[in-house]
Order: C-alpha cells, then sequence, then structure tokens
C-alpha cells in the first residue's frame, strides 16, 4: 500500500506525458510536461487521500511531497515552463538529506519520525544509521538531479530522458539501496516473523 501511495502519482504523471507529448520538438514535449503535472497535481491529492483513509495518517514524507508537487506544480502550469517540476526533486532530496544528516549529527533518529513507523525490535542505533545512510543517499540523488537539471538548461539532456531516468532509474535505485540496507537493520535488532525466519 505505501508503495502504490508513493510511485502511483508518479507513474501517472509518466503515463500522462508519454500519451500526450505527441510530435516532436520543444512544444510537444512542454505541452505532454503540463498535461503530466497536472495528473500529477491530482494524483498526489488522491494519493494523500487514500493513505488517511486507509493507513489513518498522512506520513510527513508524503505531506512534504505533496506540498512541494502542488505548489512547484502550479508554477509549471501557470507559467509554462517544465522546469520547475524538474527543481522539485532536488529540494525534497536537500531537505530530507538535511533533516536525516542532521538528526544523526545530533544523535536524533529522524527517519524514524518521518516514516511515523516503529521497526520492530529496531534499537536506537539502527535508527540513527539508517538515518544517516539515507541520508546520504537523499544527498547523492540531489546532486544527481541537479546536474540532470543544469543540462537541460544547457539543451543537453531532454525532459524526456531526465522523466523516464526519474521514474524507472530513481525507483531501482531506492528499491536496490532498501535491499543492502536489509543487513543493517537486522544486525540492530530488527524482528523477523517466524515464517520468515524458517
Amino acid at each position: 500500500m505505501n508503495f502504490a501511495i508513493d510511485f502511483g502519482p508518479l507513474l501517472v504523471f509518466f503515463l500522462t506525458y508519454k500519451f500526450t507529448a505527441g510530435g516532436q520538438g520543444a512544444f510537444a514535449a512542454t505541452t505532454g510536461a503540463i498535461k503530466g503535472t497536472i495528473a500529477f497535481m491530482v494524483a498526489i491529492l488522491v494519493a494523500m487521500g487514500i493513505s488517511k483513509w486507509k493507513l489513518g495518517r498522512i506520513s510527513p514524507m508524503l505531506w512534504m511531497s505533496g506540498i512541494l508537487v502542488i505548489g512547484f506544480g502550479a508554477l509549471t502550469v501557470y507559467l509554462h515552463d517544465p522546469k520547475f517540476i524538474v527543481m522539485k526533486p532536488t529540494i525534497i532530496y536537500a531537505v530530507f538529506a538535511l533533516m536525516l544528516l542532521g538528526g544523526w549529527w545530533f544523535k536524533k533518529p529522524m527517519l524514524k519520525y518521518l516514516l511515523q513507523s516503529a521497526l520492530d525490535g529496531m534499537t536506537e542505533r539502527g535508527w540513527l544509521l539508517l538515518s544517516r545512510n539515507w541520508g546520504l543517499f537523499f544527498a547523492s540523488l540531489g546532486i544527481a538531479n541537479h546536474v540532470m537539471y543544469v543540462l537541460i538548461e544547457a539543451g543537453r539532456m531532454s525532459f524526456d530522458t531526465w522523466l523516464t531516468i526519474k521514474v524507472w532509474g530513481v525507483t531501482a535505485l531506492s528499491f536496490l539501496f532498501t535491499l543492502t540496507q536489509v543487513p543493517v537493520m537486522l544486525k540492530n535488532g530488527l524482528a523477523v516473523p517466524d515464517g520468515e525466519a524458517k
């Protein structure tokens, strides 16, 4: 459920862009990006509603993403310029990186509060390690997204390429990175259900 809530709006954005861009050139790409952005804004609101309905809460991460999607999406639509929606991930990643690394530095496991969920048995040290690791990961994603933004502004990368990397590349990287954190969780007290331990 959490994965669908997080990934769903981005997939809606991608599919809307792909099916509405049509034609070649900057105008077609911009038109598709605008329509995709509108769909993205609607989808993130729906995701927040479903999260509240099904899970009884909206996580801080989803709140922050929703606010930035609406804000930068509105700028994208109003100014008819896709660069604002490209900038959004850099800001999200930077904020998360600063929160997580700042919390780690001051011995506050911010990831635990951001996710609003306690992994059963996870020690405070484990949460701090995860906060540090995810903070560094988000910082890397933020730098990478900013580099792509600069390349787009310089005409050396297309919006289409950026969107494909964002939807599929970053999602795959996030999944793989999550897997690399499993040993950290297991070494720091994560409880494994009996059925999975056998």
